[in-house]
């Protein structure tokens, strides 16, 4: 889409970490949610994640979601 001048990039490489949910769909609700904010903050309506990763925490194992992503606006 950016190839066809459809959308165009409005921040490049933000990250985000997401709250600890209590299973890995709750990491993932808190993590699209934190994107969904950062993109309508950013002015955009669109974006691309690069990456994902769930990271330890603790010495108990506990993991955290790192989220990396562009945001764009597209018409």
């Amino acid at each position: 889409m950016v190839k066809e001048g459809k959308c165009k990039y409005l921040v490049k490489d933000r990250n985000y970490v997401a709250p600890m949910g209590l299973s890995v769909m709750a990491d993932l609700k808190y993590g699209a949610r934190g994107i969904d904010e950062w993109v309508a903050l950013d002015g955009g309506n669109a974006y691309v994640l690069k990456t994902f990763k769930w990271l330890t925490v603790d010495y108990n194992g506990s993991t955290q979601l790192h989220l990396d992503f562009d945001t764009l606006l597209c018409d």
